[in-house]
């Protein structure tokens, strides 16, 4: 057995397949890969990695699976998950990740071959343990897997505290031992028992409260959407999609230094001199199709932006979030003895859907210098809705706000 002293969970013991599964390459790349990727721009002290958040989702598991009363290979397979589920991650977590996805189809969960081949199968074959089931869980597949990928995953608890502690951002707090300790399974979905109507309204709460301010801070998504721009460019200079999902934070960055097509990003980054946003409108203000636009079409949108505003084409960047959605709304929770879904029994669901779309923002982003003329470009060519003063105060009020 091994002793860890974590910063959120105090001491973690780790034994049996879950030590050995500790010294293999494919867990200690995540100590090079950063929990929040380009949110360290924002909140300095947010390096955590991927690595630290594993060690804590293995922590909760073990701690759910006493509650549960799950012991034997059963309950090593969900350790061992637990311990592997972020593997897959691609640099800087989810900031690459979408196109890493569309070259190879596999999302960072589809673990497949790291799993199944090398030397995580080797292990857990050591350990009589089917890789191939311990992969399943990983994808959140049978009643167990709902422990390690589901509403009530135990990834969503550590890594909304983990992540509040290291921005020292006290929206995502929330009492995991009751979490924890409240789970059940009822007809093999996993519930909150009965009486926790308001332990799983926390949980949403904190979510909702973490977006704005974390994960979806103004000045990350600029510094994601840049990151996007670059591992775009590297695939199309030769960069194979396998071997870009496989690179650390490290080996990306100097990947992008490396390559004359995303110098200039790194060099950005390096310095944080971002892009600024020179447009940041409201859902209501953005037409329909524009949430069905595929890549090639917000590409193709971004050159008519650049050719309406005078600016090179690298200069535009159009960043189209997904509508709002919550999952967390289908938490189940025992209520009167039946597990219902939680936008059944909670008000405050709603409130919070409508809070989500309100924040909802969708952003157009270049050099500070080109702001002005492709702005009203941008506006043009997307088709919004702008209120032609509105849109003034926004952009010096944006202005003053990058500054920061």
């Amino acid at each position: 057995m091994v002793t860890i002293k974590d910063s959120v969970h105090d001491h973690i013991d780790i034994d049996g397949v879950a030590e050995a599964l500790l010294e293999t390459p494919p867990v200690q790349r995540l100590r090079r890969i950063r929990q929040l990727g380009t949110v360290q721009l924002v909140y300095p002290s947010a390096n955590h990695t991927r690595f630290e958040h594993s060690l804590g989702v293995f922590h909760l598991a073990d701690r759910a699976l006493e509650h549960l009363s799950v012991a034997g290979q059963q309950a090593e397979r969900v350790r061992a998950a637990a311990l592997l589920h972020d593997i897959g991650h691609s640099p800087y977590s989810h900031n690459t990740e979408e196109v890493v996805e569309r070259y190879t189809g596999r999302a960072h969960d589809d673990v497949g071959p790291l799993i199944t081949e090398g030397p995580v199968a080797r292990v857990l074959t050591e350990h009589g343990l089917d890789p191939s089931a311990v992969a399943g869980l990983v994808r959140g597949e049978g009643e167990l897997g709902q422990l390690v990928s589901g509403e009530l995953d135990v990834d969503r608890m550590d890594y909304l505290v983990r992540d509040a502690h290291h921005t020292g951002n006290p929206y995502g707090i929330i009492d995991q031992a009751r979490l924890v300790r409240e789970l059940a399974l009822v007809d093999g979905e996993l519930a909150l028992a009965e009486g926790n109507v308001q332990t799983a309204e926390s949980l949403l709460l904190a979510r909702a409260l973490m977006n704005p301010t974390v994960y979806n801070h103004h000045a990350a998504r600029v510094g994601k959407a840049m990151l996007r721009r670059g591992a775009e460019r590297l695939l199309e200079g030769g960069v194979s999609p396998e071997e870009l999902r496989r690179m650390d934070d490290w080996d990306f960055h100097v990947a992008l230094r490396d390559e004359e097509s995303t110098a200039a990003i790194a060099h950005r980054l390096d310095r944080r001199d971002l892009f600024k946003r020179a447009v940041w409108a409201e859902i209501v203000d953005v037409p329909d199709d524009l949430f069905d636009a595929d890549y090639y079409e917000i590409q193709s949108l971004e050159r008519d932006v650049a050719d309406r505003a005078g600016v090179d084409p690298d200069a535009v960047i159009v960043d189209i979030p997904g509508e709002p959605r919550m999952k967390e709304s289908t938490t189940k929770v025992v209520v009167n003895g039946e597990a219902r879904r939680l936008d059944q029994q909670s008000a405050l669901v709603d409130a919070l859907r409508t809070a989500q779309r309100e924040q909802w923002r969708m952003g157009v982003y270049c050099p500070a210098e080109h702001t002005d003329s492709v702005g009203p470009a941008a506006e043009s060519v997307l088709g919004l809705e702008l209120d032609a003063l509105v849109t003034d105060v926004r952009t010096r009020m944006h202005a003053r706000l990058d500054e920061f």
